[in-house]
């Protein structure tokens, strides 16, 4: 009897080579989870200086109507496309490291799972205090990098589009404030609701991932 029950619990012992292979696979995902991080900051830092250095060539050609024309059609459009490829690439990392951390926290759930003594250590986070001292919810890509980039971007694209109102254009003075602001806002929307339907669904996943 005793040498049968022996042989039960060997038998759900799993082998090295899968623990071998878990091990690694959670370096792995730890390596992908940091390199989100890192990949994100320094596309928003190439953002925001490349805006920047616009603003302040921009700055620069304001005393000539003739340059000012030039550089703002030049620069503004560029930095705004230029955004809109910094936001789409923030979403996908984001999304990668939420898989990433759903993926981690299963295998964190098995190594709870090996013993009555590691439930503890690797056990999940309380539901009242979330995960590490966060809860995350359907509300929280609003404050991500890209939520951050759209915010920016949605105003260098009102302000471009109050410039063409007003330079190209030439409406009255009302105008290009009005088309900059509802232009603004516009894309704001446009851009929430495209990191929304992407990183919520994620978010709520891992939520209820055991």
């Amino acid at each position: 009897m005793n040498e049968s029950g022996a042989q039960a619990v060997e038998s759900e012992k799993p082998p090295p080579e899968f623990m071998s292979a878990l091990v690694t696979e959670h370096f792995v995902l730890q390596s992908t989870s940091s390199s989100t991080i890192s990949e994100s900051g320094s596309r928003v830092s190439i953002y925001l200086s490349a805006l920047s250095s616009g603003l302040v060539a921009i700055g620069f050609a304001s005393g000539s109507h003739r340059a000012l024309e030039s550089l703002a059609f030049t620069v503004l459009p560029t930095v705004l496309m230029l955004g809109w490829f910094t936001i789409v690439r923030l979403i996908d990392v984001t999304v990668a490291n939420i898989v990433s951390q759903r993926r981690m926290d299963r295998i964190s759930a098995y190594y709870a799972s090996l013993a009555s003594i590691a439930a503890p250590y690797f056990g999940a986070d309380d539901s009242e205090t979330g995960n590490q001292g966060v809860r995350y919810g359907r509300w929280s890509f609003l404050y991500t990098m890209a939520s951050m980039v759209i915010v920016v971007n949605s105003v260098v694209g009102g302000a471009t589009i109050a410039l063409v109102f007003a330079l190209a254009v030439r409406a009255v003075t009302p105008v290009p404030v009005v088309a900059g602001i509802v232009g603004g806002v516009a894309l704001l929307g446009l851009g929430l609701r495209y990191e929304h339907h992407r990183v919520t669904p994620e978010v709520l996943r891992r939520q209820e991932s055991p």
